[in-house]
């Protein structure tokens, strides 16, 4: 009976972990082994099978840290499913879901919201989420612009009413007359005057320039000192296809996003920038432990910079990004670093996607360092020659550390949906899933269940601690 019971626990143990990782680094996009269409599939598999299995620690995922694509699929799941939640489990689902749907990108949670309409999602208990959101929104009027039709569809369906001008805006003719809220009244203005486009912010001005045909080249430059930090840095590649050079912040830049950033400039300004750029991505790397401290010893960093880290169209770039950006915050969290590259660049900020993936050469060199800690970062794909990373880490835990004296973890920023799971090294490197480098932090918290040795129980405990810290709004 008792092994039944540690069997089953076991499987349990496994089932959450393969789910956590997925949900870490899957986004339902292409890769560049693997289409969207394969991603879908797996993933959503994946959730339906937590869901019906283990529902609480389903709903206690939303707390473990994964990216926003997953976090929205639970939030649905979980509303349209409201019926199936314990008694004893309400008030702790519900407290997750609003808080989730708080920190959610504000495009993600009204997708998420517009998305229960059309499932016809409306129990009471989604009505009360949908009203405590929109009550705690700071700037409705922007998104009655911005998210106009997810906006008017929520509220039509969870039967609402807005306050001040947003219910006539959104339902009885903005076009007809005036209102005494400023932001209201410019964009109703900004379709009979073009120069109040310019008054606008950037999100909800570049649809209507495209519509009065203002041209882009003319639009940018006069919207320019209106653009946030990050809209530069998603502008930039266009901004240079139009031979406009936009003044781009990176004092506040998102660590994995300025390493995508540092990737699109050509090798020739990577180096006129130098200082400039290398200066920011250690400050957006003290930005990120700052709010996710993790204090390390020895640490060496195996980052994969093979020709398959270019990624795909989708999310191009990104597991180089990821590296990149995993190298910068991890020589700033630890006492003693060095990094270890598949093809070595003349330095980290000239690093480009090339040649195959030979992961071993620079994990024997790491080892041969004696680290406290080695930090894989590779989609996975050990090719030249095929799987010699499990032979190397065979060897190495068997004959030259028994002991453990040396962690090996592997991150990866692809899902393969062919394993339901990011692709794996071997069975002596446990492997845990990332979408930005910003989640090493969290990651290499969680790397101790990716091993196999910790109990179910301590699992539990880990993800109830978590969500303590989400509901009680502390890091």
């Amino acid at each position: 009976m008792d092994g039944a019971v540690s069997r089953a626990e076991q499987v349990a143990r496994e089932d959450l972990v393969m789910f956590i990782n997925a949900c870490f680094s899957c986004t339902g996009q292409r890769e560049f082994y693997n289409d969207a269409r394969g991603q879908s599939v797996s993933i959503d598999f994946l959730h339906a099978y937590i869901l019906g299995n283990y529902r609480r620690l389903y709903a206690r995922t939303l707390a473990a840290g994964i990216n926003h694509f997953n976090q929205a699929q639970i939030v649905l799941n979980l509303l349209a499913t409201g019926k199936q939640t314990p008694a004893e489990d309400r008030r702790e689902e519900g407290a997750l879901i609003s808080a989730t749907l708080r920190t959610l990108p504000p495009q993600r949670a009204f997708r998420v919201l517009e998305t229960l309409r059309e499932r016809r999602v409306n129990n009471r208990r989604t009505r009360a989420i949908v009203r405590q959101f929109l009550a705690g929104r700071s700037g409705l009027e922007f998104d009655a612009i911005k998210y106009r039709a997810k906006l008017r569809a929520t509220v039509a369906h969870a039967h609402l009413k807005l306050p001040g001008e947003l219910n006539p805006f959104l339902f009885h003719g903005w076009k007809k007359r005036v209102f005494t809220t400023p932001l209201l009244e410019t964009f109703r203005r900004a379709h009979i005057d073009p120069r109040a486009v310019f008054e606008l912010p950037f999100t909800v001005a570049e649809g209507l320039a495209h519509t009065l045909r203002i041209p882009r080249d003319e639009f940018l430059r006069r919207i320019e000192p209106r653009l946030t930090a990050g809209e530069r840095l998603r502008l930039q590649d266009a901004a240079t296809r139009a031979e406009e050079h936009l003044a781009i912040d990176l004092g506040q830049a998102p660590l994995t996003r300025l390493a995508l950033y540092v990737l699109s400039l050509d090798g020739e300004t990577r180096r006129a920038r130098r200082d400039e750029l290398h200066a920011a991505l250690e400050r957006a790397a003290a930005r990120t432990l700052r709010r996710a401290s993790v204090s390390l010893g020895r640490v060496a960093a195996v980052l994969d910079n093979s020709y398959s880290s270019s990624g795909s169209a989708e999310k191009h770039r990104r597991p180089l990004g990821v590296a990149l950006g995993a190298h910068y915050l991890l020589a700033a969290s630890a006492r003693e670093y060095r990094a270890f590259w598949t093809s070595p660049p003349e330095e980290p900020l000239l690093v480009h996607a090339r040649g195959q993936t030979d992961l071993a050469t620079p994990l024997l060199d790491a080892l041969e360092w004696r680290p406290d800690l080695v930090v894989v970062v590779s989609d996975g794909y050990d090719n030249d020659p095929p799987n010699a990373v499990a032979e190397v880490t065979r060897v190495f835990r068997t004959k030259l550390d028994p002991a453990r004296r040396t962690t090996i973890i592997h991150t990866n920023p692809v899902f393969a949906s062919e394993h339901l799971a990011p692709r794996t090294l071997g069975a002596r490197v446990p492997t845990v899933g990332v979408r930005d480098a910003e989640d090493l932090p969290t990651v290499l918290g969680f790397a101790r269940f990716a091993e196999g040795a910790v109990p179910l129980t301590e699992l539990e405990t880990y993800l109830a601690a978590r969500v303590r810290r989400l509901l009680e709004g502390t890091p």
